[in-house]
């Protein structure tokens, strides 16, 4: 049994052009990373979509520190309810890697850096639990990025403590995890309305969660660092005086136009 083909990965994902870790999820670089922490969730979502990708959103999550941003490389993990013959086979063949821990920790542990784990636990909160303090404390240090959770936490006072972490959840129960056996690894799961691939950019700010497919990652961000530009450039005039709010808000005449590319030029 095999929960990570590199072949299937590599498979579901063939239009990223990007390197590839060695379990084949797509290697969005490092700086693309950076630079997609300055993007909104709205940016990202109207890029996505105009590409047709019209369910890679989600929202209406516990956001226990809403105030930070979430970007990584999604690690994404299925759930289903325990069934016995199904559960004793995945114990057979997990335990030959992991001696130890429940299959959260067999997830947790092929956690590196930049990476978000996303897992479906079919919106199970009670007994479905996939992390408390000691686990959000190892994702935390793994990654130091987060956990997008279609599920339950447990120990939210200390999850709270942990610095330099996301954490998106569907709620919280003082349950440990149970009743509940892994069934996927690095397979393409689905998150509330959302449909997520291993290797996906994972977005979470205040405004929700979006996963972007990494072949449209540096469209994502480029396009919002000129919106970026645009609105710097448009609230500067309008405080010279030069434009009103009308203009810059509407259609751009080709003065305009003019006077934002030579703008961009001389800021190098």
């Amino acid at each position: 049994m095999q929960l990570n083909r590199y072949e299937d990965i590599v498979s579901v994902t063939r239009l990223s052009l990007f390197d590839r870790f060695p379990d084949g999820r797509p290697r969005v670089p490092d700086d693309l990373l950076r630079r997609m922490r300055e993007v909104t969730v709205e940016e990202a979502w109207g890029v996505v979509k105009g590409h047709g990708y019209n369910h890679q959103y989600e929202g209406g999550w516990l956001n226990i520190h809403p105030g930070r941003v979430m970007v990584g490389r999604a690690v994404t993990a299925v759930f289903a309810h325990t069934r016995p013959d199904l559960h004793e086979a995945i114990e057979e063949w997990g335990r030959k890697d992991h001696p130890a821990g429940f299959h959260n920790s067999w997830v947790i542990d092929t956690l590196v850096e930049n990476d978000v784990v996303v897992v479906d636990l079919f919106g199970k909160v009670k007994e479905g639990t996939f992390a408390g303090d000691n686990l959000g404390t190892a994702i935390a240090q793994k990654t130091k990025t987060g956990m997008v959770i279609h599920g339950g936490i447990r120990d939210l006072a200390r999850l709270r403590e942990i610095p330099d972490i996301g954490i998106f959840a569907r709620g919280v129960d003082a349950s440990g995890i149970a009743e509940v056996t892994l069934i996927g690894l690095n397979y393409p799961i689905v998150v509330g309305e959302a449909t997520v691939l291993p290797g996906d950019v994972v977005l979470g700010t205040c405004a929700g969660v979006v996963f972007i497919p990494p072949h449209l990652a540096q469209e994502v961000v480029e396009k919002s660092e000129t919106i970026r530009r645009q609105d710097y450039w448009g609230q500067m005039r309008i405080r010279e005086g030069k434009y009103t709010s009308g203009q810059v808000d509407g259609a751009w005449t080709d003065e305009m136009h003019r006077d934002f590319e030579g703008w961009v030029k001389r800021q190098g």
